[in-house]
Parts: C-alpha cells; structure tokens; sequence
C-alpha cells in the first residue's frame, strides 16, 4: 500500500510529519473505518526513514484512539470511528480553453449515444453493437491465453505505432479477399477503433476553416470530430441511391462517406456514383475518406466492390472496425492510407498514444489467419438475415403502407419513415410507455428533417421480441 506524506527537511520532528500526515489521510476519509495500515516496515521503507520514527506515529494514533491493533494482522483504523471529515473548499478556477476545449465544453449537452435506457425497455431496438452471445469467448480465451503465456519481453516493450505486422498483414489479406481492398501490409495503421481513425484524419489533413463534404444526415462522431477542428461543414443529402454526386461542390477537398450501409438512412451508394465521386477527386485532388464501418454485413446481393477497391490513383483512406464484428470493448479499428502518407499516419498515432495494446492485437491476428474470425462472421450473417426477415415480415404484416423502409439491403439496422407527417419526439416517447425502444434520426441531420424517421436495430433482438415490438409500436403509428 502506497501512501504520499510529505516530509520537510527543516520542520516538525519526523514522527510528528508522519502522524500527521496519517491523521490527515483518515480525516479526509482516504484512509476509510477498517482500512488496514501498511506495516511500520513497508512504511518506513517507502519514506526512507527509521522504522522506530514510524513506530512512534503509530503509537500516537493509537493513544488517540484512531486506529486499533490486530495481533498477527497489523494496524487498523478504526471501524466504529466517526470524524467530522474536513470539506476544503474547491477553488473554481477559470482555464482558459483552446478552440477544441471550447467547442467540447458546448457539445457536452448536445453529444447523442443510444445508451441502455433505464428502467430497461422489454423490446428495445437498440442500434450499433454486435451480437456479443454469438461471438466464440471460449476460443478467444484460449487465443488470448496461449499469447500470453509464450509473449516475450520483446513483445511487451513499445512496439511500431502502425501496429504489430502479423495483424497488419492479416487485415491486408482479409481486407482483399473479402472487400476488394487493394493494399499492402505496409498501408495498415492499426488504431483504437474507427473513432481515433477520424480523429486522425482530422489532425493530418484538416485547416481550420477548410470545406469539408459529409453526408446528410451523418454519423454524429464524424461530424463533432470535424466541427472541433474548425472545419466548415458542407451536407450533401442522400437519396435511395446514396449521396447526391451530382451536387458535390468544386472547393472541397475531403469528402466524408459511408457507401456500403450509409449511417443512418442505410441506402447504399450505387457502382455509378461510386465512380463519379472517385472522378470527382481526381478532378478536384481531393481526398475520400471511406468508412466502412459494417460492410461485412449484406443480405440481398453479392457485396459491392469498396471505393478503396475501385480507386485507381490512391485518393481513398480507408476506415474499418472490428467493434461491430468481434465486441466493442476490443477498441481495435484500421485503416489503409495512400502510400504517399503512410510516413506522416504513422507519426501522428506515435504522437497521439504511441501504438494499439499488444496482448489483444496479436490475439487478434491468430483469429484472422485460424479462420476463427470469418467463420465467427458466417454465424452471426446467419442469423442476422434470419431476424431481418422476421422483422420485414412484422413490418409489412403489421405497419403495412403507414412507413416507408430504407437501409433493409445491408448493415444490422433500418430506419422506417411515417407516411403520414408525425412528431418523431412522441412516437419515441409513446413506444417506451408500450416497452418499445426505437431511436430518432433527426439528431443525425445538421438541419431539422422534413419528415420523422425511427432507426429501428435488430443484431440482439430474438425473433419472437421483434415481432411483439413491432405489433405494440404499429398501435403507436
């Protein structure tokens, strides 16, 4: 146990400073009723002086009554004691923020997370995590042990801040044969999930001032990421087929997208618009910035080839993350940069936190390369489609013509849109008193939406739950 009492040079006796400095720890409550005191031993040999000085601070709590002695177990304070502990007053000082601290001071309130509601929803269409009882825990314990047992000293030492190669090298050839990325090992830089990817995007390749493209509506972390670094925002709405190309601007030179399950609507951009915002930044020397943040999902035809795939002069930066596939506590995200910045990446995550956890990366990569990891994806595809069609079938049997569906194609959430003009606020508001959690997308759009829309997750739902919630939210609508 650990302790930090001061001791001056020059002024009370030892003990004195040292009993004090005990009294102070039990005042303020650090030190709590039945708290065990490190031995008069360790004590000493913590704050370099004799033990016979410690023995004497003890001996003075004792006759104070503050702390008791166990024989054989060492010295306690007091269970029963009951102090009038001292309540320094905090002094409230002004700092002066920077332009980010401002702006996240302000975003505070502002800043939207589908949290767990409480008291818990019975049927709660929660949207944004994986299916966490399909993934393999046993086999990653096994996984996790055996690099634990054989990691050598090396291995725990500071490491590249791309990341460990044997993961780089299995994302690169995961990432080719599933998703058409076209890359080397040498372009992964393995980050703490898809949010620090943002964020470092944002600080390499960002101005203050500068006209950024992202979609309307957007994913929230993306733009209060490029709203802290001063960027001016400029929305270019969606439609079924993805982001209008058509009205992208001539003085932007990052766009921000999600073309395979846009977040939120869920549309998926088309080949054709693929290609004229890829000839779009080729024009414009523009950089694409792809997030891909749960392709692996699909249910109505092959995937389509990525933007990386189809980008033939490295104009795209591509994000993926595994919070959606293994669990969201693992933190462990990439992304594939154009060679020309694979230098200046690398040093802005060296800058950032110097590099990703070891034990978890290399775990990581005996799951890619075993095959664990894809036939993990197999299952949880599987049932993913399964649920889907359960909920389509609740939807078109109980809600009928009232809504209008988007994003069903892909991904493990879907937004239905009233036809008829309600408040989004109370259908959110009425579905939680009949036990139905669904979501509004207008915290999504920079400006208020013409009409409401609910977002609507279905990865950890039963199919059972799905249909009884959408038979009480369709007396709701």
């Amino acid at each position: 146990m650990e302790l930090l009492i001061p001791l001056a040079a020059n002024g009370l006796p030892l003990f004195r400073q040292i009993y004090l400095g005990l009294r102070k720890a039990i005042d303020s409550g650090r030190l709590r009723p039945g708290k065990r005191l490190p031995s008069t031993r360790d004590l000493a040999e913590q704050l370099g002086v004799s033990r016979t000085v410690v023995l004497l601070a003890y001996e003075q709590l004792l006759a104070e009554g503050l702390t008791a002695s166990r024989h054989g177990s060492g010295t306690y304070v007091v269970e029963a004691l009951h102090l009038i502990t001292r309540k320094e007053k905090a002094l409230s000082i002004q700092a002066r923020l920077s332009r980010f601290g401002k702006y996240a001071a302000a975003e505070a309130p502002n800043v939207h997370f589908p949290e767990a509601r409480s008291p818990a929803i019975r049927y709660d269409f929660a949207y944004g995590g994986s299916n966490i009882e399909l993934f393999p825990f046993e086999a990653w314990r096994r996984a996790l042990l055996r690099n634990a047992r054989k990691i050598s000293i090396r291995d725990i030492d500071y490491g590249s801040s791309s990341g460990a190669d044997a993961l780089r090298e299995s994302i690169c050839a995961y990432l080719q044969r599933a998703r058409a990325v076209i890359c080397d090992p040498s372009q992964v830089i393995i980050v703490n999930g898809s949010q620090q990817a943002l964020d470092l995007v944002a600080r390499v390749l960002l101005e203050p001032g500068q006209r950024v493209i992202i979609e309307e509506p957007q994913y929230q972390g993306t733009r209060q990421i490029l709203r802290a670094a001063g960027a001016r925002l400029i929305p270019i709405a969606v439609d079924h087929d993805g982001l209008i190309t058509s009205k992208l601007p001539d003085d932007a030179r990052l766009a921000f997208v999600t073309p395979s399950h846009q977040f939120p609507t869920g549309v998926i951009l088309t080949l054709e618009r693929r290609l004229e915002l890829l000839a779009w930044a080729k024009r414009r020397n523009a950089i694409v910035i792809e997030d891909d943040y749960d392709g692996e999902f699909r249910y109505k035809k092959q995937p389509m080839e990525s933007l990386h795939g189809l980008d033939p002069d490295g104009r795209v930066i591509y994000i993926g993350t595994f919070s959606r596939t293994i669990f969201p506590a693992l933190r462990i995200g990439y992304m594939i940069v154009p060679k020309s910045l694979i230098s200046v990446f690398r040093t802005a995550k060296w800058l950032c936190d110097r590099h990703t956890a070891t034990l978890e990366k290399q775990t990581l990569a005996d799951f890619l390369s075993n095959g664990h990891y894809e036939r993990c994806l197999h299952r949880v595809r599987r049932r993913n489609a399964f649920v889907r069609a359960a909920l389509l079938e609740a939807i078109h049997r109980h809600l009928g013509n009232r809504v209008e569906v988007s994003g069903d194609g892909a991904g493990v959430h879907l937004v239905l849109w009233p036809t008829e003009r309600l408040s989004e606020e109370t259908i959110i508001e009425r579905a939680a008193s009949q036990g139905v959690g669904v979501y509004g997308i207008a915290p999504y759009f920079l400006k208020q939406p013409s009409r409401a829309g609910v977002m609507i997750g279905y990865s950890r739902m039963k199919d059972a739950a799905i249909r009884e919630g959408i038979r009480r939210l369709s007396e709701v609508l």
